[in-house]
């Protein structure tokens, strides 16, 4: 009897220095099958020195794509509809914060910027800087445009507020050679400066997108098409990339490449591309096909979408609506299923997989973003209950790990 049961107990320990064994072997294949996954994602980034977390942040925008579509609002925890800032206006319409920041670079670069406390522009520097460590701090993505003033007054970055000359000469006169080359080194350094240090609570750098000289394909921006040719905008954007990265050691940002809505075609859409090394997230801001509240108009948006989606599967990047929005000032009422029917078609319908979407920023009297103060806020809020849809509280612990 004590034979048999010594027998038992041997094969007992046994058993369970296997189910161990086993037990490693499993986690290690999972954590190396898992670095594989990321290291083939990292190798498509633009920069190869990426931060831990950018690396991480670009795999978990990619791999979750068209399942968990991060819900942004451009400037959310600091301008908000009637001056409500008791919270961020997606916070009260859905009781989460959005998923992704949209922030601008515009007032850190002004011509009057000052660094001292009682600077307008560093004011709002502060103002922003603090909005992008609050959203990393939740778990959020934090993304930048920028909205650059022309070189010459640094008072409007719209053509129809620019001489014909200074709009013919601006995007030339900033390229390497040209005669604001260093005026735009000052900018570059600026931005360089702020991306570096944001910093987390551990002291790492926080991750972001930038998304520089967007909308490129109207005529409404001193960068615009009309201005320079396809390939003096391809040299800028790959100066750019390369002046920050390699120059000023910046690794932690995304790259976002993103038209207006213009383009119906890959090869349109690629034709001011600047090449897979210098772009992370292939975007497109659109605000026109929404105009008419159509189902038809929705149809055409997400046509456009697919046409990148499929492109960031076929180079391994990011997917979004990087901007869009319907403004409440619009003449044509918005319908009242906007975002259950309209928006959520566009960015689903058709086997689309973007990562993001992000709507522009809510102020004074104007919204994109309805609160409880509209009639639209049931809407937008069973929008982000949908299943593809993600806000803070479903993205918190994601994004960065």
């Amino acid at each position: 009897m004590k034979t048999q049961s010594k027998f038992f107990l041997v094969s007992f320990l046994l058993g369970i220095l296997s189910c161990q064994s086993s037990a490693n072997d499993l986690a290690e294949t999972n954590s190396s099958q898992a670095s594989e996954s990321i290291n083939k994602l990292v190798n498509n980034t633009s920069d190869a020195n990426a931060t831990q977390k950018t690396q991480l942040l670009f795999y978990n925008l990619k791999n979750n794509a068209g399942t968990k579509i991060l819900v942004g609002h451009q400037d959310a925890f600091y301008t908000y509809y009637q001056d409500n800032t008791s919270m961020s206006d997606v916070k009260k319409a859905t009781g989460s914060d959005p998923a992704l920041i949209g922030l601008d670079l515009m007032f850190i670069t002004d011509k009057n910027y000052q660094a001292n406390a009682s600077n307008w522009y560093y004011q709002q520097e502060q103002k922003i800087v603090a909005a992008a460590k609050e959203a990393y701090q939740k778990g959020m993505a934090v993304t930048f445009c920028w909205h650059l003033r022309e070189p010459y007054n640094e008072t409007t970055f719209y053509t129809s507020e620019m001489t014909a000359s200074q709009k013919q000469n601006a995007f030339k006169s900033i390229l390497p050679g040209g005669a604001n080359h260093n005026w735009y080194l000052t900018k570059l350094q600026k931005v360089a400066s702020v991306f570096k240090n944001l910093k987390g609570s551990g002291g790492e750098e926080i991750p972001v997108i930038f998304r520089p000289f967007h909308e490129f394909d109207g005529d409404w921006f001193w960068w615009g098409a009309a201005y320079c040719t396809a390939d003096e905008y391809k040299q800028l954007w790959q100066f750019t990339v390369n002046y920050l990265r390699n120059t000023m050691n910046v690794h932690n940002v995304l790259y976002a490449f993103a038209p207006d809505a213009s383009y119906t075609t890959s090869s349109a859409y690629l034709s001011r591309y600047p090449g897979d090394q210098y772009v992370d997230v292939l975007g497109m801001d659109n605000y026109y096909d929404f105009t008419a509240q159509t189902t038809a108009g929705a149809n055409t948006a997400n046509s456009k979408l697919k046409v990148i989606s499929d492109l960031a599967i076929q180079k391994n990047k990011i997917a979004a609506l990087t901007e869009t929005g319907y403004s409440s000032q619009n003449s044509t009422a918005r319908t009242s299923n906007h975002f259950t029917s309209l928006v959520h078609l566009a960015i689903t319908s058709n086997n689309v997989k973007i990562s993001y979407v992000c709507f522009w920023s809510n102020a004074g009297n104007t919204y994109y973003v309805p609160t409880p103060a509209t009639p639209y806020a049931t809407d937008f809020k069973n929008f982000t209950l949908k299943p593809q849809m993600a806000l803070q509280t479903t993205i918190a612990g994601i994004l960065y790990n």
